[in-house]
């Protein structure tokens, strides 16, 4: 069996054990909650309105939050275009599939990355805190919802620590 083959398998089979997506009920409204929580049409306006209402800090914060999201999310398309993994089936996720039909990697998973490690290195603990508990939950909620393979969250959130990382490194 090839490594793709064996990819498939995992993602298939780690998929259908985590799908909630077609089964109504508090799991499946929580999973929408975290999978649409991650999405950056709604990111942005939140950091725009924490450097509206923040003091010197938290408008730097919301800045360097901001920049990170849009180079995220012009290097996630651009590593999509190349890739071209066709999203899984579904029902749920219309306005995804339908804007963004590629699966690889997940962009949301990218960010969801990318916050939680800048929370951790730029925010108070309370922050850090919450980045840690929400950032996984969007992640493995893209897959519940059925919009992305395990594999894609693993590599996008893995990515979104990276640029974290790299952002961190710049701004620290």
């Amino acid at each position: 069996m090839t490594f793709f083959e064996r990819l498939d398998n995992f993602d298939q089979r780690w998929g259908d054990k985590l799908n909630v997506a077609e089964k109504p009920g508090p799991m499946r409204s929580l999973a929408s909650f975290f999978a649409h929580s991650g999405d950056s049409w709604f990111m942005l306006p939140v950091f725009g309105v924490v450097w509206l209402i923040g003091d010197a800090e938290w408008k730097f914060r919301a800045i360097v939050f901001s920049i990170a999201i849009v180079i995220t999310a012009c290097l996630v398309f651009g590593i999509k275009a190349i890739f071209k993994r066709p999203r899984p089936q579904g029902e749920w996720g219309e306005v995804y599939r339908k804007t963004d039909p590629h699966s690889f990697p997940s962009g949301h998973a990218t960010r969801a990355g990318l916050i939680m490690l800048l929370a951790v290195f730029l925010g108070p603990p309370w922050l850090a805190i919450i980045g840690i508990i929400w950032g996984p939950l969007v992640a493995l909620a893209r897959v519940a919802m059925n919009v992305h393979y395990v594999s894609d969250i693993m590599v996008g959130f893995v990515f979104g620590m990276v640029l974290a990382t790299g952002v961190g490194l710049l701004v620290l």
